[in-house]
């Protein structure tokens, strides 16, 4: 496999796992959204926080495995140069959805 090739399997693998993550933080940020009015006005119980805190270490393993599982994987069978330029390309692509959600916001 050339360079080139090489190059265009990491940003390809890069976007896929970086919109992915994306993705799930949009449908998680729109359930919690909208579940707040479906769910909230009951009264409070102990499941509340028990099934909050479920929902974050779910969401850690989720977008833990998204961000790092493939960097992690590529990085133990030795292709560690590969591993790390995978992991910079998906902190990257977050990086730009972060600031272009920061310009959305600040414009409306």
């Amino acid at each position: 496999m050339s360079y080139n090739d090489a190059m265009n399997n990491i940003i390809k693998k890069a976007l896929t796992d970086a919109l992915s993550t994306v993705v799930y933080i949009a449908a998680v940020s729109s359930f919690m959204f909208y579940a707040q009015g479906t769910l909230g006005g009951k009264e409070d119980t102990v499941f509340a926080p028990i099934t909050m805190l479920t929902l974050l270490v779910l969401s850690a393993a989720v977008t833990g495995s998204l961000v790092f599982g493939r960097s992690v994987l590529w990085y133990l069978d030795g292709n560690k140069r590969e591993a790390i330029l995978l992991l910079a390309h998906k902190l990257v692509v977050l990086l730009v959805v972060f600031v272009v959600g920061l310009v959305v916001l600040t414009v409306s």
